[in-house]
């Protein structure tokens, strides 16, 4: 989608940037598709914080992704473009000749009454989904599988893409939008394509309050805090952090450091890391 710009009308409106929704078909969701979601501000099932700085926002209704794409052989029409408020990327509402209706992340370029397939028969085209064995080498994916079956869990959010670069045996070489290079079963499906809405990185919330409505609480530094709030904390003004590396809240090494488990079972099948 494109950028709008605000004008300058408050302090708030200055710099604020946001989506002029021009891609966007319908702003009426699929009922059948929609489920309620419990906000829990970050908390578990004990009542404990386990993720902070979440709580308060609007109310979100999920729209139920198909990550699968495990429909062989049906022929799909795109319905329409859709915003998704649980997501940065849109989604598309695709009708399938058996009547079903399904929800896709939506590639870049996909348009309303294109014909989409998966299985791995079906063509190299934005859309279709195919196992890696089926990929040629160069092709652009998104929406990546990690275990065969499981639904794609790498490449979903808005402007990111991967790139086959080889096949090895049972695996297949893949570049990953971080740089990392890794092996991925074969069998494992992915969808051909750039992830849409790309402009997403330009917005600019401009205020305070537009992150509160998207259920962000603000976030403290914590050289500010007192020494037994953080490890950082403490000391008479603005006080260096006194350690050989900065700290989380619960005394990790942060910042630069490599936390990864070097005994890590996957750690085997990623060729090259992540650039620095």
């Amino acid at each position: 989608m494109a950028i709008k710009h605000y004008k300058a009308t408050t302090n708030g409106r200055r710099n604020m940037t946001g989506y002029d929704f021009s891609e966007i078909t319908t702003q009426i969701p699929e009922k059948t598709l929609l489920e309620s979601q419990k906000q829990r501000a970050g908390r578990n099932g004990q009542g404990k914080i386990t993720v902070r700085h979440k709580g308060g926002g609007n109310k979100r209704a999920y729209r139920v992704i198909d990550f699968k794409r495990n429909k062989d052989g049906v022929v799909g029409t795109i319905a329409t473009i859709e915003y998704d408020p649980n997501r940065t990327a849109n989604i598309a509402l695709v009708h399938y000749e058996d009547g079903v209706k399904t929800y896709i992340l939506a590639p870049k370029g996909l348009k309303v009454g294109q014909k989409i397939e998966s299985g791995d028969n079906a063509d190299i085209q934005v859309g279709n989904a195919l196992s890696l064995a089926n990929i040629p080498v160069g092709t652009v994916i998104h929406n990546i599988e990690l275990k065969p079956g499981k639904g794609g869990q790498l490449i979903r959010s808005a402007g990111t893409s991967a790139q086959v670069l080889g096949h090895e045996g049972k695996y297949t070489l893949v570049r990953l939008n971080s740089g990392e290079v890794r092996m991925i079963l074969s069998t494992c499906r992915a969808t051909i394509g750039t992830v849409g809405n790309e402009q997403h990185e330009l917005i600019n919330f401009g205020k305070a309050g537009r992150s509160r409505w998207l259920s962000k609480r603000p976030t403290v530094r914590g050289s500010v805090m007192n020494p037994n709030d953080h490890p950082h904390g403490g000391g008479e003004g603005r006080a260096p952090i006194g350690r050989p590396s900065p700290m989380t809240p619960w005394g990790k090494k942060a910042m630069g450091v490599k936390t990864r488990n070097v005994k890590k079972k996957s750690s085997k099948l990623i060729i090259r890391g992540r650039k620095k």
